[in-house]
């Protein structure tokens, strides 16, 4: 469906747990019978050629993202350019996968070696299907797994490129990778309980995250989980307010602030606090929703309508529980966008962290301000969530921003800046925001066992 109209844009095959068979067992063959988890050479050249066939059809990823999940034009090359660039450390990664040998006592020779676990099973969330499936994807592969990797309905159509491009490159073996698109969850389940399948990479709701934790324990199935966010923004007294007012408004509508690091709070220095929400507020209030085949437009449609009315429901239910709204959107009005999925981005401010539009992911448009008065102060509310995916730290003074940082229960903190993303240094979370690590040279951690060969020789 095409979020920005409501309309269909196509169909596709709807997967369920005997599609997650077929998919389970083309992948548990190729592990058995092919040589790609013995050959580091050839994953890594096919890796590189892989990256190379993306790179070729960036814009075809682009102009599908837009369609059918609603990303404006830069939003989605914002997300794309991370395949290939993914892709390529992925090929080098492959060729490090290096043990350890040693003399243990005279005459005894101990070897430590990584081998893949076998069978990956990868589901994808449907905000930024294209580089999550990827992100997972190519660590697996670089271990020398093969992969089962379940799409979400809502991007089917993006997903059936991603299969086609993996499918185009003629050195990955057939059923290295295999991919289906579900509405439901009877093949992701599938994926979770077969025993044929070691290790589960998910990333999407904290929710789902515990299930499938649950799930995966009865077979003692290691699972990676990246999961939801509560992002603060951290502006302290010292911070350069031309650079931060735009970051903090393009963190909450970049992508219609479904990002698991959507920048959903903002904890402001008492003495700035009134410039910092006036300012914001009036950019909030004039952002322009639109389609992304639009170029006038600033934010994007969400998903579908569902997810407009769960949002809107939230925010009901902070203002009625004391919230001050600031700037109210809301669903959208506007005739021109009628059909539509639009949300207008919505300021809060709050005086605690007990509310539930403090304490949940919102998933939406929607931030929360909260005033705070020394750095103390500031580092125990940005730690009073669940959550601890990201963070932003925002002042000049030389020292406090690092300072800060490591105080924070976070896995990625961003100086003076929001989300920013390094596909070669580890992606993850502390707290409820997940188990494991994405990215970096850990990416390759949750794919491999470990084994110890000991011989004596004398």
């Amino acid at each position: 469906m095409n979020p920005a109209t409501g309309e269909a844009i196509g169909t596709y095959c709807d997967g369920d747990a005997a599609t997650a068979d077929a998919a389970i067992g083309a992948a548990t063959r190729c592990f058995a019978e092919s040589t790609w988890r013995h050959d580091a050479m050839g994953r890594a050249a096919a890796l590189s050629h892989l990256a190379d066939a993306f790179e070729a059809r960036l814009g075809e990823l682009i102009e599908s993202l837009g369609r059918e999940n609603g990303k404006l034009a830069h939003e989605a090359g914002y997300e794309v350019h991370f395949i290939v660039r993914a892709l390529r450390f992925a090929s080098g990664l492959a060729l490090l996968n290096q043990g350890r040998v040693a003399d243990t006592k005279p005459g005894v020779q101990s070897l430590s070696l990584r081998q893949p676990v076998g069978v990956a099973g990868i589901i994808v969330p449907w905000n930024s299907p294209a580089y999550l499936s990827i992100r997972a994807i190519a660590p697996a592969l670089a271990a020398g797994c093969t992969v089962a990797v379940k799409m979400p309905a809502q991007a089917a159509q993006t997903g059936s490129i991603v299969a086609d491009i993996i499918a185009s490159v003629e050195d990955i073996p057939r059923g290295a990778v295999n991919v289906f698109t579900e509405s439901g969850d009877a093949g992701a389940r599938r994926l979770v309980e077969s025993p044929l399948v070691p290790v589960i990479s998910f990333t999407g709701s904290t929710h789902t995250g515990r299930l499938i934790a649950r799930a995966a324990a009865d077979g003692l199935k290691r699972v990676s989980l990246e999961l939801g966010g509560k992002t603060p923004h951290l502006v302290f007294d010292d911070a350069d307010l031309a650079a931060v007012v735009p970051t903090i408004v393009a963190s909450t509508t970049v992508f219609a602030g479904q990002f698991c690091m959507t920048g959903s709070r903002v904890l402001v220095h008492s003495s700035i606090a009134d410039e910092l929400i006036e300012a914001v507020a009036a950019r909030l209030a004039a952002v322009r929703p639109g389609p992304a085949a639009q170029e006038t437009s600033e934010i994007g449609p969400m998903i579908d309508l569902a997810a407009v009315a769960r949002v809107n429901a939230a925010v009901e239910e902070a203002i009625a529980a004391g919230a001050r709204p600031i700037v109210r959107g809301g669903p959208s009005t506007l005739p021109e966008l009628a059909g539509g999925a639009f949300y207008h981005p919505t300021l809060l401010e709050v005086t605690g962290t007990d509310l539930p539009i403090v304490q949940a992911e919102t998933f939406g448009p929607v931030q929360t301000v909260q005033r705070f008065d020394t750095e103390e102060e500031a580092i125990e509310l940005a730690n009073a969530t669940d959550y601890g995916l990201s963070a932003c730290v925002w002042s000049r003074d030389s020292d406090r921003p690092l300072r800060v940082a490591r105080a924070l229960d976070a896995g990625l903190i961003s100086i003076n800046s929001w989300a920013n993303l390094a596909v070669e240094f580890e992606e993850g979370g502390f707290k409820a925001s997940g188990i494991g690590r994405l990215g970096g040279l850990a990416g390759l951690d949750d794919f491999l066992e470990y084994k110890q060969i000991s011989q004596a020789y004398a």
